[in-house]
């Protein structure tokens, strides 16, 4: 971790003549956008797995149909069509999995004060007037909402909020016409599944929790990343 800690003070060192203070503000937003195009072959490989189960979809619907109640029957049918259309189960969730440690890494990074052992230098620079180290907490008690520190937060509310509001429209027209039903296939909901679907919309606004109690620093990669998620995924599966 160390190794990117020093590739993002670096990169910071090299936008400090144009933005001055607010360097590793924008160094955080830059490596972790360029984090997330190395890993963005992964996401389209999620996608193509998604979609593949998708076409299936029809096919499945009959075998439930005709084997819905012998389930070792059913689970065997699916399985050897799958094989049949060179398609694997795991196919989208495989790749969005390997993703994963990147991300908790990056996380990690802009949220220790201490990166191996050793004072991490990130959390000592600031975004224009809130320091990268400190908290909304904080901001608030030095200032209040409309301080100096304040407006920072609140410019990251906006922006996740809008984030949210995208996410929350689009979750909202994928789910409305693909209800989930029992294997039998006679168009009952698989129990517990109607009030997941009714959540999932609403789950893009849990970052606004995020970035309030997280470390500035954080916060950006947060935000940079929520937003690079939604902006990918509307592209992918539109």
């Amino acid at each position: 971790m160390s190794v990117f800690a020093r590739l993002v003070e670096q990169l910071a060192d090299l936008l400090q003549p144009l933005l001055h203070a607010s360097a590793a503000a924008a160094a955080i937003v830059l490596f972790t956008a360029f984090v997330r195009l190395l890993v963005h072959p992964l996401s389209r490989a999620a996608a193509r797995g998604q979609r593949a189960r998708a076409a299936l979809q029809p096919k499945v619907a009959e075998l439930r149909r005709r084997h819905g109640k012998n389930p070792e029957k059913l689970r065997k049918a699916i399985l050897e069509l799958h094989a049949e259309e060179k398609v694997s189960p795991l196919s989208g969730c495989l790749p969005s999995l390997l993703q994963m440690p990147a991300f908790f890494l990056l996380y990690h990074l802009f949220s220790d004060s201490t990166v191996g052992g050793e004072r991490g230098g990130l959390l000592a620079h600031r975004l224009f007037a809130a320091p990268l180290g400190g908290r909304w907490a904080d901001a608030l008690g030095d200032g209040g909402v409309f301080g100096a520190a304040g407006l920072v937060y609140l410019g990251l509310f906006a922006v996740v909020t809008a984030v949210a509001v995208f996410n929350y429209r689009r979750t909202k027209r994928m789910t409305a016409p693909n209800p989930v039903v029992v294997a039998g296939g006679d168009g009952e909901r698989v129990p517990g599944l109607g009030a997941v679907g009714k959540v999932m919309p609403f789950m893009s606004f849990f970052t606004l929790v995020t970035v309030a109690v997280v470390p500035l620093a954080a916060a950006l990669y947060v935000v940079t990343s929520t937003a690079w998620s939604a902006v990918e995924r509307a592209a992918l599966y539109r």
